[in-house]
């Protein structure tokens, strides 16, 4: 910049050189790490490497409509509510070890890879929706019983991702972690396509969780196991082909639930269900496919109709 260059014309034609050396001459290094990789570990903004990991999952958490809880006088109120709820989803996010957290406004996300890196994201998000409906919204009711409707909404997906530190070189404190992929982002999706007190799930992350007896049925509390713990949905802002999902309306029972959390962590998946409860889960799957194919076969009739 010389002295008689205007300020703003300077900047800006410094960071057009500047992409122009990032888009065409710069040298990137992609390293792909396994699951004992640490996230203290994330290249700084000065480095060329980007890490690459082929599995992570994401549980984003999401408070539904956290810019109603408080404004004006209810300053107060509002940053105890805040405080309450944030660090309790990021406290759960801790104590299943999740790999990386990071905290966003109302809620955040925590990152998991390595062993049991499924198993840990799931309890995690189930006990972020338990801890939702059945400890934060109830006390925060009882406090202030005219508050608005709200609770944690949570979504989780999974697939390869990129990283490395992004921000002002050289200056640590304005550098962050960028998740590069479709894990956050998805799994973001899912979140905001929940109501409070659900856990939406991707079909690819369902599929291995689907033959758990521990996850993908009921406990045996009132009346037995039961197939109808996840509903079927589909999640409108994600890709076409990428929209199925399931959702958990329920959390963990307070009978049953230390031990299935227990038994998931420890990599069990069979329990006793009677053949007839399986049969069931089956059969829905075949009707529920069949609605969908028809469904599909209607949208594709309107369409060539020219009917909306």
């Amino acid at each position: 910049m010389t002295d008689d260059e205007p300020f703003l014309t300077a900047l800006l034609e410094s960071l057009d050189e500047e992409v122009n050396i990032a888009l065409n001459n710069s040298v990137v290094n992609v390293v792909e790490k396994d699951g004992n990789f640490k996230s203290e570990d994330i290249p700084s903004s000065s480095s060329d490497t980007w890490i690459k990991l082929p599995d992570v999952v994401s549980v984003v958490c999401d408070l539904k409509g956290s810019t109603h809880l408080g404004t004006g006088k209810h300053d107060k109120s509002t940053t105890r509510i805040y405080k309450s709820g944030v660090e309790g989803a990021v406290r759960i996010l801790h104590e299943f070890e999740a790999d990386f957290i990071d905290i966003q406004g109302d809620g955040g996300f925590g990152l998991f890879w390595g062993e049991h890196a499924y198993e840990r994201a799931l309890c995690a998000a189930v006990t972020i929706r338990t801890f939702s409906g059945e400890h934060f919204v109830k006390r925060l009711k009882a406090r202030w019983p005219e508050a608005p409707e709200t609770g944690y909404k949570v979504g989780i997906h999974a697939g390869r991702t990129l990283v490395k530190r992004i921000g002002t070189r050289k200056v640590v404190s304005e550098q962050e972690a960028v998740w590069a992929g479709k894990p956050v982002n998805y799994s973001a999706k899912c979140a905001q396509s929940a109501d409070r007190h659900q856990v939406v799930v991707t079909q690819s992350v369902w599929e291995r969780f689907k033959q758990n007896d521990y996850i993908a049925f009921s406990c045996d509390c009132h009346g037995g196991a039961s197939a109808n713990l996840w509903k079927d949905k589909s999640v409108a802002t994600l890709p076409a082909d990428e929209q199925d999902a399931v959702v958990l309306e329920a959390g963990w029972c307070e009978t049953c639930g230390p031990s299935f959390c227990d038994a998931i962590m420890n990599g069990e998946t069979k329990r006793d269900i009677s053949e007839s409860v399986r049969q069931t889960s089956n059969k829905m799957k075949i009707r529920e496919a069949l609605n969908a194919k028809a469904e599909r076969e209607r949208l594709r009739r309107q369409n060539r109709m020219g009917v909306w």
